[in-house]
């Protein structure tokens, strides 16, 4: 069974720091390329960050480069969002997606809230 849980998330005073963790259960998680997406109330899902199955590539919304760092620990089967220096603005729901072709998958998302 398919499993993508984040967790880390909750509710940081603007300039705040958050470590977002998504464990993957299921599939062969070193296959996978894997990324970070967001909603906010009234907005469209984007995606904020992802990385290649590898680790060695990876790419950012222009919102948040230089704050936000994606990275992943294969032996773990786990991936990470480090955000740093949050905003009002980086508050929503934050999803992980799994894709390899056109195989993926999406955790239940957990909550950011930047708020002072």
């Amino acid at each position: 069974q398919v499993q993508l849980v984040e967790s880390g998330g909750g509710l940081v005073q603007p300039g705040g720091s958050l470590r977002l963790s998504c464990a993957a259960s299921g599939f062969t998680f070193s296959r996978y390329a894997m990324s970070w997406y967001r909603q906010a109330p009234g907005k469209e899902r984007e995606l904020v960050a992802a990385i290649t199955n590898g680790g060695g590539s990876s790419n950012y919304a222009d919102s948040v480069k230089g704050r936000f760092t994606i990275s992943r620990d294969n032996a773990k089967n786990t991936v990470y969002l480090q955000m740093n220096s949050l905003k009002p603005e980086d508050t929503a729901l934050y999803y992980c997606k799994a894709q390899y072709y056109v195989s993926n998958y999406w955790g239940q998302g957990t909550q950011v809230t930047v708020s002072s």
